[in-house]
């Protein structure tokens, strides 16, 4: 072959590979951010501890949720929205960076250090981007408050995680009503690098009126605020305002459960109105989440029509109410059939704000706004897989496997058997083998846990799965 042939060849590679890398590259950008539009605010709701079925719009006969009913009625409700972990933390580190958590050795909740472990990674590695990190490379003002809880150590610390702007506290959870000067725990001291915080009147309506001072702080500029609640999670306290507009729900938890749900939604709405007053509502995207599902036992939370509980990988663990609300460019009372996940949201938000999905960031989550403006027709996920401790589970189509270790792994058909009442796991042995064979491939692949709960929580968490929970809505 001559000199001239080889040329002609090689210049035909090079652009081959031109080509290639300029439809892979589309193929990972997928920015909707229209020409000459402002980048769109971002304003991440999450709740704590929700049940599925405690909102009026997820079928609530007892509880009264006008604000984020109506973000429902005028938005996108995902009928099959999954979190990535049944319990708090893992399942914020996921959402957040947009990366299943596992991925990174994540698998637990946070707790004490274990023996054996080193505290100093006792929380979100920091090689690890979030969000913040991401938005704030396009240009946005970020901020948190509330509920951190992915490590306390300073490395970890918000301000050093991709956030501008703090009001909260570290740890996993907050008494309603007092702060002290302790550090850590339920009562400890609330933290903010803009003010010094004030007194706590109720912690939920705090929250909520900082996160309209950072709206209006924050109005001439693009923004992504976390609106971090920890209602309806323990201690179990709620106002007497609100105590008495549930009196007649006999059972006390549930009543003041009830109420912590309808503080939180006054809050939701607050929220919202912050934005709508500040013109800003086409120029903002809504997204209200639970970080998981209900612990049902300890705040009487209520998952149905769904089965299981907080730190189950049932649907009543993982699955949980999930809206996003955009309005003039998502089309209003729409539900989305397929399943999607809140590993999708960091995606979403950094193509809508104008970023590029690179294949280094090796995102779990996709960007689902060609799913919803429909320029893609297919399912976003065609399987989702969790890991949580003892547990792992895998759904494909309307196939789901739960494996545990001290039984034979469980199947349910959710297209028949949304509560998950039924186990076909042998009635259906090639489906059986074939998804225990893809999670097993995927789980042993993963790196090892960064950190442990304690030993005591294993047992427990078996044990979950042996109890009834309810499907029904109470009368």
């Amino acid at each position: 072959m001559n000199l001239k042939k080889m040329r002609k060849i090689g210049l035909s590679l090079v652009l081959l590979g031109l080509i290639c890398t300029t439809v892979f590259a589309q193929n990972l950008t997928s920015s909707n951010l229209p020409q000459g539009k402002k980048q769109p605010n971002y304003v991440l709701i999450v709740a704590d501890d929700l049940g599925y079925g405690d909102l009026s719009f997820t079928g609530s006969t007892q509880i009264k949720t006008p604000h984020i009913d109506l973000l429902a009625e005028t938005g996108v409700v995902f009928s099959q929205g999954y979190v990535s972990s049944a319990v708090c933390s893992p399942s914020r580190a996921g959402f957040l960076t947009g990366k299943n958590q596992v991925t990174f050795g994540y698998d637990n909740n946070l707790s004490n250090n274990q023996a054996g472990f080193d505290p100093e990674y006792l929380g979100l590695p920091v090689d690890v981007k979030t969000v913040g990190n991401h938005l704030q490379e396009l240009g946005y003002t970020t901020g948190i408050v509330g509920k951190w809880h992915l490590g306390e150590k300073d490395q970890f610390y918000p301000l050093n995680r991709g956030f501008d702007e703090f009001w909260g506290y570290r740890g996993g959870g907050h008494d309603y009503f007092e702060a002290t000067e302790a550090r850590r725990g339920y009562k400890a001291q609330l933290e903010s690098n803009y003010k010094i915080p004030q007194e706590i009147t109720y912690i939920t309506d705090d929250k909520g009126d900082e996160c309209v001072d950072f709206i209006l702080r924050h109005q001439e500029e693009p923004f992504f605020l976390y609106a971090s609640f920890n209602a309806p999670h323990t201690p179990m306290q709620a106002t007497a305002e609100d105590l008495e507009l549930y009196s007649h729900i006999k059972d006390k938890k549930r009543r003041t459960y009830a109420a912590m749900v309808h503080r939180l939604d006054v809050n939701v709405g607050k929220i919202v109105n912050a934005v709508k007053e500040a013109g800003l509502v086409e120029e903002t995207v809504f997204v209200f989440i639970s970080d998981n599902g209900g612990p049902v036992i300890t705040n009487a939370s209520i998952n149905a029509p769904y089965n299981g509980k907080k730190g189950t990988l049932l649907e009543g663990g993982i699955r949980v109410p999930f809206i996003i609300n955009w309005k003039g460019h998502l089309q209003g009372g729409t539900i989305y059939p397929h399943p999607v996940s809140a590993l999708d949201l960091t995606p979403t938000f950094i193509a809508l704000g104008g970023g590029t999905l690179r294949k280094e960031n090796q995102f779990d989550g996709v960007n689902l706004m060609p799913y919803l403006l429909g320029e893609n027709k297919q399912a976003p996920h065609e399987e989702i897989k969790w890991r949580f401790t003892i547990s792992a589970a895998i759904r494909e189509g309307d196939w789901k496997l739960v494996r545990l270790p001290d039984r034979l792994p469980m199947l349910f058909d959710l297209s028949t058997d949304v509560s998950e009442q039924h186990d076909v796991a042998l009635e259906n042995l090639e489906v059986t083998k074939n998804l225990l064979q893809k999670l097993g491939h995927w789980d042993v692949r993963l790196p090892h846990p960064l950190f442990l709960e304690g030993p005591e929580w294993r047992p427990i968490q078996i044990g979950q799965y042996d109890k009834s929970y309810p499907i029904n809505q109470p009368d």
